[in-house]
């Protein structure tokens, strides 16, 4: 085994990770599909879809412990004479087989998209029930309805209607997700800090680290496209 071959392989494994955290986000956007449909957040199928959400979360730790394994080992054979390579597959094996051992079903409740998914079907159910409630009570203006709407769904960078919507965990600002990464990678490539682009906004330093794709905001503007309809 060769470091080289090794990297190879890291670099696979890291791509699987990402497939897999989209995968996450198709399975919490179904989820939601399911509260819309059914009005309530705690149906057999919604359950199904967390066991889920909670087997996808197992193989991207597991994915991070091997990581963290062959990091380790080929830091210790760097130092080492040529022939400790001839052992580096078995050493990472067992480096790899003590860290998921360590891996509680509290550290996959732990992990974000898990976090994500409850929120959002919580959050989505709650929403759901509001508006049902204050489409019985009364029939809002729709002209004042649609302008608030749009309002809300217009992206500070591009000035149109986003399309996959990321909060900013630190000041709860919203940006289309492929205006505000290609921003901040802009930003960053020339060595500055990206601003936040709401308008009285204090936060100077966006990070990639700070944004989460907003599930919820994404049906909610795809259901304003259908209404007013924008297919």
């Amino acid at each position: 085994m060769s470091l080289s071959s090794v990297q190879s392989t890291l670099s696979t494994l890291k791509s699987c990770q990402a497939d897999i955290g989209g995968c996450m986000d198709m399975v919490s956007d179904v989820a939601l599909g399911i509260v819309e449909a059914q009005g309530m957040d705690n149906s057999p199928a919604l359950k199904k879809l967390e066991g889920m959400i909670l087997e996808c979360s197992r193989l991207d730790r597991e994915i991070n412990c091997f990581v963290e394994s062959v990091d380790e080992m080929t830091a210790q054979v760097r130092h080492e004479p040529p022939e400790a390579m001839v052992h580096l597959r078995n050493s990472v094996k067992e480096r790899f087989t003590e860290l998921v051992a360590g891996v509680t079903d509290a550290d996959l409740q732990r992990h974000s998209k898990v976090v994500a998914f409850r929120d959002s079907v919580r959050k989505y159910a709650m929403q759901a029930g509001q508006t049902a409630a204050e489409n019985e009570e009364e029939e809002l203006d729709e002209d004042i309805a649609v302008t608030q709407s749009q309002t809300n769904f217009i992206c500070p960078l591009t000035q149109a209607e986003m399309v996959s919507p990321v909060k900013n965990k630190k000041c709860h600002h919203y940006y289309d997700q492929e205006a505000v990464l290609e921003m901040i990678k802009a930003r960053h490539k020339n060595k500055k800090k990206f601003r936040c682009p709401k308008v009285g906004c204090g936060n100077t330093d966006v990070q990639l680290s700070d944004l989460e794709l907003d599930l919820v905001m994404k049906r909610m503007i795809q259901n304003h496209k259908r209404q007013s309809g924008k297919t």
